[in-house]
């Protein structure tokens, strides 16, 4: 298992990001993925540009604090963590995964994958935020 983890500081209200992370509905700010396909309130598929179609199931979401998903697809199975706090004015925010690559020939190339998915996710926030 390969655990990654990347922490953030955002100049806005806690309940603001967490709605855009948390959202089905408004993913357009996502560079990575082009659909979201809701199967419940507690599954859902992300359609990566590449045809890549990830499962996720919520396991935790407690709402402006903690949102934990597990995850799967072809390459990866896994788990991924928001924590949310307030300080100040500010939110910081740190995701964690936790992930083990189904094919062997994959393990040596994780965690550089992940860390770059992760620097992604957070300018893509930052960009849909006003931060860049």
């Amino acid at each position: 298992m390969t655990i990654s983890k990347i922490k953030a500081t955002f100049s806005c209200h806690r309940e603001k990001l967490w709605n855009v992370v948390t959202s089905f509905d408004h993913y357009s700010w996502r560079s990575d993925i082009c659909f979201i396909q809701v199967i419940h309130d507690k599954k859902f598929v992300e359609y990566t540009k590449d045809g890549v179609a990830t499962t996720f199931y919520i396991t935790c979401f407690d709402t402006y604090q903690r949102y934990a998903i597990d995850m799967e697809n072809q390459n990866i199975k896994g788990h991924w963590i928001g924590i949310f706090k307030s300080k100040d004015q500010l939110t910081e925010v740190e995701f964690i995964e936790e992930v083990t690559a189904k094919k062997i020939y994959l393990k040596p190339f994780i965690k550089g994958y992940l860390k770059k998915q992760q620097k992604q996710y957070i300018t893509d926030l930052k960009r849909i935020l006003g931060e860049l």
